[in-house]
C-alpha cells in the first residue's frame, strides 16, 4: 500500500529531484515516440532544474513546487510560476501575468494511481490560499493532452502542426474556483 504525503521540496531534494526529472522526461519523450530529439530532452530536463532553483532563491514567490513522496522517495512533483514564453507568445501575451502550473510529472512506476489527480488538488488548494483566481497550462506531448482534455476539456488555445505535421500544442486557461468544487 503506498503512503503519499505531498510537500514543498527542501534542499536535501535537490539531488533526487533533478534525477526524477531525468527519469520523467526521459520516459516521457520515448513513449511519445521523440526520443531521438537528445538536445531538447536534454534542455527540459535543464529547464525543470532552473525553475527548482527559482524555487529555493525566491523562497517560492517565483517558482513553487510541490512533492509527492512514497515511504520518503519522490515520485511526483508539480509547481507554478509565471506563464512561459511559449504561452505568452502563442497567445500573444493574453496571459501575461497568469501564472502556468506545470512540471506534473509523475514516475512511470506510479502512474496512473491518482498521484496526479493529488498533485493537482493539492495546487489548486495553494493557489486559491494564495488569491490567486486563473491559471494557465499548456502540453506539447500527445499522452498528456489526452489527459488534460479529459480534465479540463478542449483547450483554449489549439496551435495545429506547431511542433511538427500532426504534433499540436495546447494551453488552456482554467479558474482555480471550478477545480475546487
Amino acid at each position: 500500500m503506498m503512503n503519499i504525503k505531498i510537500r514543498r521540496p527542501i534542499i536535501e531534494d535537490i539531488k533526487e529531484l533533478n534525477q526524477f526529472f531525468k527519469i520523467v522526461i526521459t520516459d516521457t519523450f520515448t513513449k511519445e515516440g521523440i526520443s531521438n530529439q537528445v538536445e531538447s530532452m536534454k534542455e527540459e530536463i535543464k529547464t525543470k532544474g532552473i525553475y527548482l532553483e527559482n524555487d529555493f532563491e525566491s523562497n517560492g514567490e517565483e517558482r513553487y513546487f510541490l512533492i509527492a513522496l512514497n515511504n520518503e522517495k519522490i515520485i511526483g512533483s508539480i509547481e507554478y510560476g509565471l506563464a512561459s514564453d511559449l504561452i505568452l507568445n502563442c497567445t500573444n501575451n493574453e496571459l501575461k501575468g497568469l501564472p502556468e502550473v506545470g512540471t506534473v510529472f509523475v514516475h512511470p512506476d506510479y502512474q496512473k494511481n491518482g498521484i496526479g489527480n493529488l498533485l493537482l488538488k493539492n495546487m489548486f488548494v495553494t493557489l486559491h490560499n494564495k488569491g490567486i483566481e486563473e491559471f494557465c497550462l499548456d502540453s506539447g506531448y500527445c499522452n498528456a493532452q489526452k489527459i488534460w482534455k479529459k480534465k479540463f476539456g478542449e483547450p483554449d488555445y489549439l496551435l495545429k502542426d506547431y511542433w511538427d505535421k500532426g504534433s499540436d500544442h495546447m494551453i488552456w486557461k482554467i479558474k482555480v474556483s471550478d477545480r475546487l468544487k
